[in-house]
């Protein structure tokens, strides 16, 4: 008879013990998702959202599960919001190891009805932000990779830089989301090349339809509108979109926030250390959703 020897769980090292994680845009979806995910396999947590409220709340059931977390919150768009989104992580937890730049919304017209306001907000949101973040943390990567080096340590970091099919396929009324997710995927590819030589692996994934605040409202009521420093922006998705996905999306139906964090997951452990400069897409197999 043989005998099988097995660990208790909490007996065995979690993938990401000790790890440090810094997403943007957690404090509800998928980053909220994606903050609990990680935790729950040992990082440390940075959650940032827009409004205190969300952020702290994430916060909160981290360490209710006995994770370790601390909120950043504010708009990424803010001129200090870089240095101090790394600061708190280094401060906090003393590294930096995973990065995921989530944070974003979308404010939609056709081209000849988009101001300047429209098209600057969202590039400035999903594209500038993203590489402020990036470029703030390179001094602190390369530091911290040196010195795992000169010990003899090799370690993985992760960034992972979400994009949508609408910058992969382009979208009717989404040139400035479009173009800015465009543009992240261009940046996870030049970072990949450019930071290969310290162990972080870059990658990007490209969401389709995913049942968020931003899309689980009827977008031709007046009432799907949410507030983004001071602006009154209309969210949510043409019913007519949600039936046809049914046809459209080989599975059936639009993805959920838990679903799409898995597929961030992916990138941030250690299976995927030899993964850099791809595009997953996350759609359920629809082209263009």
């Amino acid at each position: 008879m043989v005998k099988l020897i097995t660990k208790k769980g909490n007996d065995m090292k979690k993938k990401l013990e000790g790890k440090v994680a810094l997403i943007t845009g957690s404090g509800r979806g998928i980053g909220r998702e994606l903050a609990l995910m990680l935790a729950k396999d040992g990082a440390h947590i940075v959650v940032n959202d827009l409004d205190a409220d969300p952020a702290n709340q994430t916060v909160s059931d981290i360490m209710d599960m006995g994770g370790k977390a601390v909120a950043c919150n504010g708009s990424v768009t803010d001129d200090d919001f870089a240095e101090r989104f790394i600061n708190t992580a280094l401060d906090s937890f003393g590294g930096i190891d995973i990065i995921v730049n989530n944070a974003g919304y979308t404010w939609d017209n056709v081209i000849q009805k988009m101001d300047d306001k429209q098209w600057d907000a969202i590039l400035e949101c999903h594209l500038t932000a993203p590489f402020k973040i990036l470029r703030a943390a390179q001094p602190h990567i390369k530091k911290l990779f040196l010195k795992e080096k000169e010990n003899g340590i090799n370690n993985f970091r992760k960034v992972v830089n979400i994009s949508s099919t609408s910058g992969m396929f382009g979208n009717a009324g989404q040139i400035n989301y479009a173009t800015a997710k465009a543009g992240v995927v261009g940046m996870a590819k030049t970072m990949a090349k450019e930071w290969g030589r310290y162990n972080v692996n870059v990658n990007a994934v490209g969401f389709g339809l995913i049942k968020t605040r931003l899309t689980d409202s009827d977008a031709e009521k007046e009432e799907s509108l949410i507030d983004i420093e001071g602006n009154k922006i209309k969210v949510g998705v043409n019913s007519a979109v949600f039936q046809s996905a049914k046809t459209m999306i080989p599975l059936g139906r639009p993805g959920t926030p838990q679903e799409a964090a898995g597929a961030i997951y992916m990138f941030c452990i250690p299976e995927s250390n030899y993964v850099t400069g791809q595009i997953l897409m996350c759609h359920g197999g629809g082209f263009g959703y």
